[in-house]
């Protein structure tokens, strides 16, 4: 570890929960995730728990130091914990109090509040299910699905498992952000090619192919060479490149 990484100042983040539409299956994981990244000072969860709908949730609350915000639902088809998550998130983007916000939830209806805080220059990172609209997915630095976090009782118990992808079908995304990157001979540092990638697709995860690197992703893909230098970065560049040099 260099000098400035033991500097760097851990960046502080908002945990804003919609529990209408965020599981509590995923609780403890969601926070180990954010942990690699940030600091969670604000934790804090929306709904209505007056009912039982959210039973799940309340065993949630202590153990992980989440601040339940209660808000009755007085009229049927308005959510008022949808929007008070969002004033909440205001003001905190306002008081300069956190460097990003993690949005956990489903619903699309967040994602002109994501796009919000990254014009305001706050990083945005999303959790949710696989049915997350496309448009909120986008609007956010990086989307991490709720089954890439860690087995799913549930599903377990029914003898379902969420099916990983080959890593050759990152091929073509992987490609995208290579062209961008790459040098006269066609290689390019795994590092910004991966910062990259995460802008192209905030939702690209090496363990939607069943790694936990990129470069696993990459060397299994079968596409590309690697080569890593003395003390220099890790490189990368399309197999078909190297047959056009004819090298």
């Amino acid at each position: 570890m260099s000098q400035a990484d033991e500097i760097r100042p851990t960046p502080r983040a908002a945990v804003l929960i919609d529990a209408d539409n965020a599981s509590a299956t995923h609780a403890p994981q969601i926070f180990e995730e954010i942990a690699r990244f940030a600091e969670a000072n604000v934790r804090r969860i929306y709904g209505d728990f007056s009912g039982t709908r959210l039973r799940s949730w309340r065993g949630q609350l202590q153990p992980l130091a989440i601040v339940p915000t209660q808000q009755f639902n007085y009229t049927t088809g308005k959510n008022a914990a949808d929007i008070t998550l969002v004033i909440d998130a205001m003001d905190l983007m306002h008081d300069g109090m956190v460097d990003t916000f993690c949005l956990v939830s489903s619903d699309s209806d967040f994602t002109r509040l994501a796009q919000r805080l990254r014009e305001n220059g706050k990083t945005v990172i999303g959790f949710g299910e696989r049915k997350t609209p496309e448009a909120f997915r986008n609007a956010c630095n990086r989307f991490i699905y709720f089954d890439n976090l860690g087995s799913d009782p549930e599903q377990e118990e029914a003898g379902e498992k969420p099916e990983k992808r080959p890593p050759s079908k990152a091929t073509p995304l992987i490609l995208k952000a290579l062209v961008e990157h790459e040098d006269d001979e066609g290689w390019a540092s795994l590092g910004p090619l991966g910062r990259r990638l995460q802008q192209i697709a905030p939702d690209f995860d090496p363990r939607d192919y069943g790694s936990t690197k990129l470069l696993d992703v990459v060397r299994k893909a079968g596409a590309f060479e690697i080569q890593r230098s003395d003390g220099g970065p890790l490189r990368i560049r399309h197999k078909r490149t190297r047959r056009k040099a004819g090298s």
